[in-house]
């Protein structure tokens, strides 16, 4: 066991489709019917709030009906022999309700909503977002969400937190969403990266040597790297 041995995992929406949470997404670039600037964008808010904290608040109904799987569970277990840190995606809680507690949320969190005045000012959020509902500023609140052509906050956290890896693993990403899809190769020299997913997207050209492929989903594909983890290094 060695905790001083530091693993990051970062995690795609194909982590959470598992459990049964939708990628949204669709092949023609909609979500569920709607352009994706229209939900998850600046211009959007701006255009039509209630269509976007209602699109939010749908997301967030359904996630009191799914559960973490056992990836999640995986990682989180992995916490007793590993300093694990968790680079997410993903906008859900699973990750924290599985267990693991180093966890950076790169494009926002569902449970939270902020003023759509002053990005500072975050309240934890389980129920609907309803227009009248303000910020103690006295602005509208709007879902703690990284919308399109707004910063990513965490980025630099999330880089540095790469940048001090030994083991990263790679997961439910199609390595197509950028900033997010070049985090793994901020990975020193000498760690081991592990690219878990049934359709692999293209890897750099500069990595392909060093990033192990298991072409399966997040339930299957992380035990397997654990025990590779483990066995090859005796940690």
């Amino acid at each position: 066991m060695d905790r001083n041995k530091h693993l990051v995992v970062i995690s795609g929406a194909g982590m959470s489709a598992e459990s049964g949470i939708s990628t949204f997404r669709d092949a023609d670039g909609l979500w569920e019917g709607h352009d994706i600037m229209e939900v998850a964008s600046p211009q959007g808010w701006n255009k039509n709030k209630a269509l976007v904290l209602d699109f939010y608040n749908q997301r967030r109904r359904q996630l009191k009906k799914v559960k973490p799987n056992k990836g999640h569970l995986a990682l989180a277990e992995a916490q007793d022999w590993l300093t694990v840190t968790i680079v997410t995606q993903n906008v859900d809680d699973l990750h924290e309700r599985a267990g693991s507690n180093r966890i950076i949320h790169l494009h926002g969190e569902l449970t939270k909503a902020r003023s759509e005045f002053a990005p500072e000012l975050i309240y934890d959020w389980t129920e609907d977002i309803n227009l009248g509902d303000k910020a103690e500023d006295g602005r509208q609140l709007r879902p703690h969400i990284v919308w399109f052509g707004e910063q990513i906050p965490e980025f630099e956290s999330a880089q540095m937190e790469v940048s001090e890896a030994d083991y990263v693993i790679i997961v439910g990403t199609s390595l197509m969403v950028y900033p997010a899809a070049m985090l793994y190769q901020y990975a020193p020299h000498h760690a081991r990266i592990y690219y878990i997913d049934p359709n692999p997207g293209p890897i750099d050209n500069a990595f392909k040597n060093r990033v192990r492929i298991i072409q399966s989903p997040a339930t299957k594909g992380i035990p397997l790297a654990l025990q590779d983890i483990r066995e090859n290094d005796n940690v």
